[in-house]
């Protein structure tokens, strides 16, 4: 194959940290689904977050295979909102785009999102619904609010953080993740309150340009520690965006009564619920004669094994 290389100042700079994925096929269909993208203008830029030395000798194949890579390493394992902070501090993107190494980017998700955001010049950040993958392929769909407002934040994070594209000036001025042990896991949650707070506005395009990866896997991997953190930024963030009372306190205790119940449980109605907003939406399909956008589930799921 032809070399691609990158410009010295792309327009967009994707970013992704990888920390010992050892599915090969999931990370090669992740890193894929970026390289082929319709927008050509971006430099893709991997952090191998003290990953083993098979994981990082697969990166590195890629990065030869594709100039538009710049594969950074650690041999100590730092956390995500260390390895993002690291990508941001080389990117040279106008805008920065997330991306998970187990997820998968449609085609035309960078063209769609850089299109939209330099039309509107007054959003800060944009995210998209995401098509819900596991093993057996797409199992559901997730739609996120388009505008989401302060009471959004109650029960989760109105944004999928993969799905993320944003202005690079935005983390300029308010920060970018922060890196303390009481936002692991949910250090994106904290970077859109804190965004919210400074008077930033984002918006979700009602498009599905992601799958999202979300299995039973999951929920089991929750620690205790990490939900009593996730509790505690809750209730500081909370308290500053005005939203503990009157209930607000309940929504900041979710994390801990989730933790109650069981795993299989909470799974079983996240499935019932998306199939049956997947059932709608292949009525309205079929009914406007709408294609769905990107791939069918079957090649999705057969080509991630």
């Amino acid at each position: 194959m032809n070399r691609i290389t990158k410009k010295e100042h792309p327009e967009i700079s994707v970013i992704m940290s990888v920390y010992n994925q050892r599915n090969a096929g999931r990370l090669k269909q992740s890193i894929m689904s970026v390289l082929e993208q319709t927008f050509r203008d971006f430099e893709f830029i991997i952090y191998s977050d003290g990953s083993d030395d098979a994981v990082l000798e697969q990166l590195k194949q890629y990065a030869g295979q594709d100039g538009r890579i710049v594969l950074l390493h650690s041999p100590q394992n730092r956390g995500l909102a260390y390895s993002l902070n690291t990508c941001i501090g080389v990117a040279g993107g106008k805008y920065l785009a997330r991306m998970d190494d187990d997820d998968i980017s449609v085609p035309e998700r960078l063209a769609v999102q850089y299109e939209f955001m330099e039309a509107h010049p007054e959003i800060s950040f944009s995210g998209s619904n995401a098509k819900l993958l596991d093993d057996s392929g797409v199992w559901g769909i997730r739609r996120m609010p388009e505008w989401p407002g302060r009471r959004d934040f109650l029960k989760y994070s109105p944004f999928i953080h993969p799905s993320i594209f944003v202005r690079r000036s935005v983390l300029e001025e308010a920060g970018d993740y922060q890196t303390g042990r009481d936002t692991w896991r949910c250090e994106d949650y904290e970077l859109f309150m804190r965004l919210w707070r400074a008077g930033c506005l984002g918006c979700n395009l009602q498009r599905e340009l992601l799958y999202y990866r979300e299995d039973r896997n999951a929920y089991r991997k929750r620690r205790w520690r990490y939900r009593l953190d996730e509790t505690k930024l809750r209730y500081r963030s909370f308290k500053e965006m005005k939203l503990l009372l009157p209930f607000g306190w309940c929504y900041a205790l979710r994390p801990v009564a989730a933790g109650i119940v069981p795993p299989a449980l909470i799974l079983g109605i996240k499935h019932l619920y998306h199939r049956k907003e997947k059932t709608e939406e292949r009525r309205f399909a079929e009914k406007t004669e709408e294609r769905p956008m990107g791939k069918e589930a079957s090649s999705v799921s057969k080509t991630a094994e």
